[in-house]
């Protein structure tokens, strides 16, 4: 009978060959490229780094070298107008905007950005699409479009800030203000002629005049953007008490994620939207009482009434507009007048 004998150096050597073969049979998972993406946000740089890049640079870190998102800001990639098609077409991968801002071509875009008086404080946004089925309407809006919905929150008010004072509607007419294209097309009502133009252009277009004002956000985006530098007045009245608007996704570059990274993606873009909670409404009090730039003004509570009456009446013109438009309005009607019956600190008493 022939012994085999083996010694610890062949035990070794032979365990060794056997791991590097394991090795080579098993996929470097650490070793491959990671995931990327391109998001590009409407907000310029200045508000980017507030509202967005923050939940960026939070997945970026817990993604561990898995994905990678790379933010622009405003314009960067794509003019604003046109992301909406570009994320379509897979040429940037996901978007932070407003419908209303990257022109989407669904039956919801009016409600995007503001849609007159249908929000009045920030938290109206997340109950609205979590407890009263928005979440569930945009989503076979994008869903049939090709485009993933991710998740809705809310930014500011729609205040005016202007270079002269508005104390009247009389006050608005002729004034060339820098909106939103729904907003735009309501306040045209009362004489408002809306600009478009580049985000980044607005300041310049403030200070040679080409603007008169802006009503496209409260009172803390005036003032980190550079706004307040150039304007001098600040209407206390608003078209909106929050801006509505979501993280978007090309519908392929979503599905080929893994359901971990959509999660992560999920709760980083959360975070985004909790922080614009609190910075916005912390910031509007603070910088309206103690700003220092502008003066505030206020165009009486029976003339504004007759601001919010015309807007009822843009809802019916909205609802008649198509199935889908008539569904959100009939839910912003009920939730309004549900928070009316409850009153304050939902709505004024």
């Amino acid at each position: 009978m022939t012994r085999i004998q083996t010694t610890r150096r062949k035990l070794l050597t032979s365990g060794a060959l056997a791991a590097g073969a394991a090795t080579l049979a098993t996929p470097a998972v650490h070793a491959q490229s990671p995931i990327r993406w391109r998001l590009q946000t409407y907000a310029g740089a200045a508000l980017g780094a507030q509202v967005v890049q923050p939940a960026v640079e939070a997945f970026n870190r817990a993604a561990n070298g898995e994905m990678e998102i790379e933010l622009s800001f405003a314009d960067q990639l794509v003019p604003t107008e046109e992301l909406f098609q570009a994320m379509q077409r897979g040429t940037i991968d996901a978007v932070q905007s407003d419908d209303d801002s990257m022109m989407s071509p669904t039956p919801v875009t009016v409600f995007g950005g503001y849609f007159p008086f249908a929000c009045r404080h920030s938290l109206d946004v997340p109950v609205l699409f979590h407890d009263w089925g928005l979440n569930e309407i945009w989503d076979e809006a994008y869903s049939a479009v090709g485009v993933k919905h991710i998740s809705a929150g809310a930014w500011d008010p729609c205040h005016f800030t202007m270079r002269d004072p508005i104390r009247s509607l009389e006050d608005l007419d002729g004034k060339r203000v820098f909106t939103f294209p729904t907003a735009g097309r309501f306040l045209a009502r009362f004489g408002v002629v809306p600009v478009t133009l580049p985000w980044e252009d607005v300041e310049i277009a403030l200070q040679t005049g080409e603007l008169d004002g802006i009503a496209w956000a409260g009172i803390t985006e005036a003032y980190e953007v550079g706004w307040a530098d150039v304007t001098d007045y600040f209407l206390t009245n608003n078209i909106s008490g929050a801006w509505c608007g979501s993280f978007f996704a090309n519908m392929e570059r979503w599905q080929e994620l893994p359901e971990h990274l959509q999660e992560m993606l999920r709760l980083a873009f959360d975070s985004s939207h909790y922080y614009r909670q609190y910075w916005y409404w912390g910031g509007e009090a603070r910088l309206r009482t103690g700003g220092g730039k502008l003066e505030l003004t206020s165009i009486p509570d029976p003339e504004w009434a007759t601001v919010e009456r015309a807007a009822q009446e843009f809802w019916d013109e909205i609802a008649d507009e198509g199935e889908t438009q008539a569904r959100v309005v009939s839910i912003l009607r009920e939730y309004n007048q549900m928070m009316e019956n409850a009153g304050p600190p939902y709505r004024a008493g």
